[in-house]
C-alpha cells in the first residue's frame, strides 16, 4: 500500500463557500487532491490557496469555463504525470462524504473492480433524503444510460462520486468524452468499449443549502441525444464490427419484422377503406410478424444484459505510454 498513491481530483465551479469543508475531511491515505478551478467567477483556486493549509492541495486552473467533464480531464491528466495508481473525482459542494474514499479506492487496489461509482438508490431511506425531481429525473437518466453503455447492472449513472485505475485512463482518449454535463454517461460509453468492469458503492444523499449546477429538465433532451447515439455507435461497433453472432442475427431480424409488421397494420389501419373488413389470415400474419419480432427483441436484449463486464482488466491493459 506504501508503494500505491491515490488522487482526488474536485472540480471547482461556484462552491467557494463548501470546498473548504470538502479538503479538510480528505482521508490522510489520500496522497494528493487536485482542485481544478474551471473558469470560476468567485475565484475559487485563489481562495484554496489563500486558504487551505493542506500541503496535498494543487490548484490547476481553466481560463474559462470549460465544463465539468474538461477539469475532471484536466484532473485525470496531472494525476497521470504525478504516477498515481487510482484516481477520485469529488465535487467540490459538498454532497458527497469524503470518508467514504476508501471504500471507492479499495476495489479497484484489490482488482475487484477498473471503475467505481456512486449509487444513491441503495436503500430506500437513501432515496427518501433525495428531491423528487432528482429521483424522477435520475431514473430516467439510469434507464436511457444503460441502454446507451451496455453496463445494465448499475444505477444513478450521473453520480459524480467516481474512482477510476491508472491503466484505464492511459487507455482512454481523452479527446473523444463529452466535456460538459454529459461527462458521467459518455465516460461509462467508453468504459465499455475497453472492457471495464464498474461497480457501484452505495453512499448517502446529502443536500444541505447548495444547488447542483446541473438542471434535469433543461438537460435531458440532450442526454437523450448523447446516450442514443452511444447506444448505436455501442451495439454496431460490439454486434457487426467486432464480432457478430446470434444475438447480432436476432437483433436484425427483430427489427426487420417488428418494423415490417407495424408499418404494414398502420397501413391497413388507416388506409384500408373503412367498410371493407381485413381478412382473418392478414390480422394473423402482421400479429404474428410483430410478436416474433419482438421475441427476437428480447432475447437479444437478454444476450447484452449478459455481456456486462465482470473481470477487472487493469493489470491486463497495454499502455498507451508502452507503444510510444
Amino acid at each position: 500500500m506504501s508503494k500505491l498513491k491515490i488522487a482526488v481530483v474536485i472540480p471547482a465551479y461556484k462552491v467557494r463557500e463548501q470546498i473548504l469543508g470538502v479538503i479538510n475531511q480528505i482521508p490522510k491515505e489520500v496522497s494528493n487532491i487536485l482542485v481544478v478551478d474551471d473558469g470560476c467567477p468567485e475565484n475559487t483556486g485563489d481562495y484554496v490557496e489563500e486558504s487551505s493549509k493542506d500541503i496535498r492541495v494543487v490548484v490547476i486552473r481553466h481560463k474559462e469555463n470549460l465544463g465539468v467533464g474538461s477539469a475532471v480531464l484536466s484532473g485525470y491528466k496531472y494525476a497521470l504525470s504525478l504516477d498515481i495508481s487510482v484516481v477520485i473525482k469529488i465535487d467540490g459542494d459538498g454532497q458527497m462524504d469524503p470518508s467514504l474514499v476508501p471504500y471507492f479506492y479499495n476495489p479497484i487496489l484489490s482488482g475487484e473492480a477498473d471503475y467505481t461509482k456512486g449509487n444513491r438508490f441503495y436503500s430506500l431511506h437513501s432515496i427518501k433524503l433525495m428531491p423528487l425531481l432528482r429521483i424522477v429525473g435520475n431514473s430516467a437518466l439510469s434507464f436511457i444510460t444503460k441502454f446507451s453503455s451496455g453496463y445494465w447492472n448499475i444505477l444513478d449513472p450521473t453520480n459524480g462520486y467516481t474512482a477510476v485505475s491508472r491503466s484505464i485512463l492511459l487507455n482512454l482518449n481523452f479527446d473523444k468524452i463529452s466535456k460538459r454535463f454529459f461527462f458521467e454517461s459518455d465516460f461509462l460509453y467508453h468504459l465499455y468499449n475497453l472492457n471495464a468492469k464498474v461497480i457501484d458503492i452505495p453512499v448517502k444523499s446529502r443536500y444541505g443549502d447548495e444547488s447542483s449546477n446541473l438542471k434535469i429538465l433543461n438537460v435531458f433532451l440532450f442526454f437523450l441525444w448523447g446516450n442514443s447515439k452511444n447506444f448505436l455507435k455501442r451495439i454496431f461497433f460490439k454486434y457487426y464490427i467486432k464480432d457478430f453472432s446470434i444475438a447480432s442475427l436476432e437483433l436484425l431480424i427483430g427489427l426487420i419484422l417488428t418494423s415490417i409488421g407495424i408499418i404494414w397494420g398502420l397501413d391497413k389501419l388507416y388506409f384500408s377503406p373503412s367498410e371493407i373488413s381485413l381478412p382473418t389470415g392478414t390480422i394473423i400474419l402482421n400479429s404474428t410478424m410483430i410478436i416474433v419480432g419482438i421475441q427476437f427483441l428480447i432475447s437479444f436484449l437478454n444476450y447484452d444484459i449478459s455481456q456486462i463486464p465482470k473481470v477487472s482488466i487493469s493489470k491486463s491493459l497495454i499502455n498507451r505510454a508502452d507503444l510510444d
